[in-house]
């Protein structure tokens, strides 16, 4: 049995601050969330965002890719759902590219959770890394112990990510720079999202 290494710990987190800091569906909710309703409103919504996708890596690491294996129709049915929430978030984001971001009283912790929770649930991104890159980086046959270090380090590291950028967009000036050029950034990442979610219909 191999057993867990430093330099794959320091790989997997490599891997997985450039999955979270590139712009999908999970970076642009936490940043619409921290621009809507603050600082606090996109810590906690980052916080959903990381604790279902460490769910997903804990699943990975428990067999997940085997699990697909046995009933391909979860997977199919899986990555189908995850394409068309995908379609779904690209248009309502092409949509509102012109729209002026104003801010609101923040929605309960409760509801900034769980959009964030259920967000990553389908994101295809997250799963997908799951059962990828996890697969390719650490060896069979870890302990218990080591699942639950990868899982605690991949919350806290998305944690991390995702109160560093909802302190960003807290800032005047951060912010301003943002909504200067929020058309053009909405519009190249609908047309980003919206290609992966025709990729992922397709074969799915």
């Amino acid at each position: 049995m191999e057993t867990l290494t430093v330099a794959q710990l320091a790989a997997f987190n490599a891997a997985l601050f450039v999955a979270c800091a590139a712009p999908g569906p999970a970076f642009l909710v936490c940043t619409q969330a921290s621009l809507r309703g603050g600082r606090k409103e996109g810590v906690v919504t980052g916080l959903g965002l990381a604790v279902m996708a460490g769910l997903w890596t804990l699943a990975a690491l428990l067999g997940l890719e085997a699990l697909f294996e046995l009933f391909p129709l979860a997977y199919t049915a899986m990555k189908l759902g995850g394409a068309l929430l995908v379609l779904v978030f690209a248009i309502q984001i092409w949509r509102g590219a012109h729209a002026p971001v104003t801010a609101a009283p923040p929605v309960s912790r409760r509801r900034a959770f769980l959009r964030g929770f259920l967000l990553n649930l389908g994101n295809p991104k997250s799963i997908l890394f799951a059962a990828g890159v996890l697969l390719v980086i650490f060896p069979p046959g870890l302990s218990a112990a080591e699942i639950a270090l990868i899982t605690a380090n991949h919350i806290a590291l998305e944690i991390a990510v995702y109160s560093t950028l909802a302190f960003l967009m807290s800032r005047d000036r951060v912010r301003a720079r943002y909504l200067a050029f929020k058309p053009l950034i909405s519009r190249a990442m609908a047309l980003v999202l919206g290609g992966l979610g025709l990729r992922l219909l397709v074969t799915a």
